[in-house]
């Protein structure tokens, strides 16, 4: 059972770990465009609206995806006034309630963010502003991915915190 487990959750883990490199490469293109946008208008007077709303999409799905990654490597903030006094197994009980708990919530934002996207691609939603970006449907339909993810990320956590259970623990000497 123990390996079941283990194997699932390193494979959730690898998965998001590689989408993560994805969007921390995204990070990148961000710069780059606003590095080109910035440069365009102060050098030769020239921008687009269209350059400028692709920034904020990328920044969006490098936060979208980034969350996941983030959790992954343990970047959470973490409040540790009770945590930290608790023995191991009671740690690892919280760890498995609270990465349930967590990919709940996921799997329900994703399901919710579904009509979302559904309403924004059946009128062909765009930018309101002359020379943006089209196709938003498109940007919108990163967040059911993105919380799909986080999710995925979730049982990860959620396996190692059962293996944690299941080891057996030192008992404290009299």
């Amino acid at each position: 059972m123990s390996g079941v487990i283990k194997t699932v959750a390193d494979g959730a883990s690898g998965l998001v770990r590689h989408t993560g490199q994805i969007a921390a490469w995204s990070a990148l293109a961000l710069v780059l465009v606003v590095a080109f946008n910035v440069l365009s208008r102060y050098l030769f007077s020239y921008g687009t609206v269209g350059l400028q709303e692709a920034e904020w999409h990328i920044m969006a799905v490098t936060a979208l995806f980034g969350m996941a990654y983030g959790l992954n490597h343990g970047g959470e903030v973490r409040v540790d006034i009770f945590y930290g006094s608790m023995n191991r197994r009671a740690q690892a009980l919280v760890d498995l309630v609270s990465n349930i708990l967590l990919c709940a919530v996921a799997l329900i934002i994703a399901y919710l963010c579904i009509a979302y996207v559904q309403s924004s691609y059946a009128i062909n939603e765009g930018s309101p502003d002359p020379g943006g970006l089209g196709y938003r449907y498109l940007l919108k339909g990163t967040m059911p991915v993105a919380f799909m993810l986080l999710s995925v990320q979730a049982v990860a956590m959620t396996g190692e915190a059962a293996q944690k259970l299941l080891q057996p623990f030192p008992r404290k000497q009299e």
